[in-house]
């Protein structure tokens, strides 16, 4: 370090000063450095050492995890409305297809399994079937039933006389591919080698998603065409992509609180999460099955990911600058009421879901794009992967999942199209939709997928028009604040308008 020492004249002149070999990085000391010093009286440190109560709390999970010991976190949240989001594992149905799935980015699948549950009964026209979509970590349990008596994660929005009419409708619920609640993913069984596939589990993408649905579909039901695709959050994506690719097979699709593309400002968001939970080295590279779980970068990831799907204002209402226990000094463990509720939150989920799940759906978002020149590369990989596979049975895909040997650098620079190209791009790939009837939902107070980005969907979809009914609905912050989960707390505001558009 340079020290600035005062000269007789005009000038200054700078020398090296050495401190001593106990000077640790980060000290605002400059100048007589002293080491901290442990002890009682004379030798005291000037303040005590603060507690640590969540680390502590933490390294009790690791050795009950590493004994076998799993403890489910309790629901002790009673300050506001919470998603029914829960651990499942019975009380759906399988689908299995033999045949292998082609995906987008080049990879496949051998044989997959499909979780779903239904409600309602299908009509002797078979014209009567709504697929219904989810979030990145809901399962397949929409809703109660005989098999499964716990309440779903849209519980009072499906049923006799409710906005998705039972009475009416026949409603299947799957969990996506590369789920972990029934449905093939990376915690699976690959048949090639009889190993979970961990890390060794292709990417895929919303669109194979769906294609791997449109399978259940068909060979289940023998539904040729369905009356709706219906979700929200990534399930809207979801809703949109089954659209784009059967537009003969659907007649309706809503899409709530999604996008028709994923903008950086979420991939943003999602790509922080992964880093936190890949940074676990418990996490392994994937390969943690049997081993301790990735729990404390799953629960940094999910309490990253609530911030994003409430809003301030509904905090501020909720919360506000309130410290969970006045009394007692501020600590840097959970102290603000929003503090523990993010990590209550972060707790109850770091178990329930598994974190390489999170990282390929995720992942799975962050790739989602109608534009004309993604889906027309993704249609030419995948084509060529098929291919490839019936031409070699021993054929193994070099998909765009391998790392380069050497990291991408950063390159800074302007996108390489503009906006208003992409928009045009986008325009031109959902042309597919233009004779479809979409319902277009969005909410003011969504920060994850801000309002405008539905506003897109339906302008694109109006311009695009050859007959397709196209309605758009949003929720201003006078109506709700509860962000992106609106769609599932303010259910008579979301519901209304879904009701009317698929019994019109």
């Amino acid at each position: 370090m340079l020290t600035r020492i005062p000269k007789q004249g005009s000038g200054i002149i700078f020398r090296a000063k050495v401190f001593p070999k106990t000077l640790k990085f980060f000290s605002t000391t400059t100048l007589n450095f002293k080491p901290l010093v442990t002890g009682s009286g004379a030798n005291a440190a000037s303040n005590p050492q603060l507690t640590f109560p969540c680390l502590d709390k933490l390294e009790r999970k690791n050795k009950e995890l590493s004994l076998g010991i799993l403890k489910k976190h309790a629901n002790t949240l009673e300050s506001g409305p919470e998603p029914a989001y829960n651990f499942e594992q019975t009380g759906f149905k399988l689908y299995r297809s033999e045949k292998p799935i082609f995906l987008d980015n080049g990879g496949h699948l051998p044989e997959y399994e499909i979780a779903y549950e239904t409600w309602g009964k299908l009509n002797e026209s078979k014209s009567n079937l709504i697929i219904l979509q989810t979030g990145l970590s809901a399962s397949s349990h929409a809703k109660s039933h005989p098999g499964n008596p716990k309440k779903g994660w849209w519980e009072n929005f499906i049923g006799p006389g409710l906005y998705i009419d039972t009475n009416k409708f026949f409603v299947v619920c799957t969990n996506v591919l590369g789920g972990c609640y029934g449905s093939t993913g990376p915690s699976s069984i690959d048949p090639s080698n009889n190993e979970q596939y961990a890390t060794r589990f292709p990417i895929i993408t919303i669109n194979d998603m769906v294609r791997a649905q449109r399978e259940l579909v068909r060979d289940v039901f023998g539904v040729q065409k369905i009356h709706a695709a219906v979700g929200a959050s990534m399930g809207g994506m979801q809703s949109l992509a089954y659209g784009w690719e059967f537009p003969d097979e659907v007649e309706k699709v809503i899409s709530i609180s999604g996008c028709a593309r994923s903008h950086p400002y979420s991939i943003a968001l999602r790509h922080t999460q992964r880093q936190v939970l890949m940074s676990d080295p418990n996490w392994n590279r994937g390969f943690y099955y049997g081993k301790i779980p990735p729990h404390v970068g799953m629960k940094l990831a999910r309490e990253i990911a609530t911030v994003t799907y409430r809003s301030g204002p509904e905090w501020e209402y909720r919360f506000g600058r309130n410290r969970a226990d006045e009394s007692k000094p501020p600590a840097l463990c959970p102290d603000f009421l929003v503090e523990t509720y993010l990590d209550h939150a972060g707790e109850k989920f770091c178990l329930e879901y598994d974190a390489n799940s999170w990282l390929y759906v995720s992942k799975a978002m962050d790739l989602f794009d109608l534009g004309d020149q993604n889906r027309a590369k993704a249609v030419a990989i995948r084509q060529q992967a098929e291919e490839n596979y019936y031409k070699n049975s021993n054929y193994i895909p070099q998909t765009s999942s391998i790392v380069p040997k050497k990291p991408y650098s950063e390159k800074v620079s302007r996108a390489s199209i503009t906006v208003e190209d992409a928009l045009q791009d986008l325009k031109q790939g959902m042309k597919k939709l233009s004779q479809t009837d979409v319902l277009v939902f969005g909410v003011e107070s969504d920060i994850l997928f801000p309002v405008w980005q539905q506003r897109e969907i339906a302008n694109v979809l109006r311009d695009n028009s050859q007959g397709g009914d196209v309605e758009y609905h949003e929720l201003g912050t006078d109506v709700s604040n509860y962000g992106h989960d609106t769609f599932l707390l303010s259910l008579n505001d979301i519901g209304k308008p879904v009701k009317k558009f698929l019994e019109a």
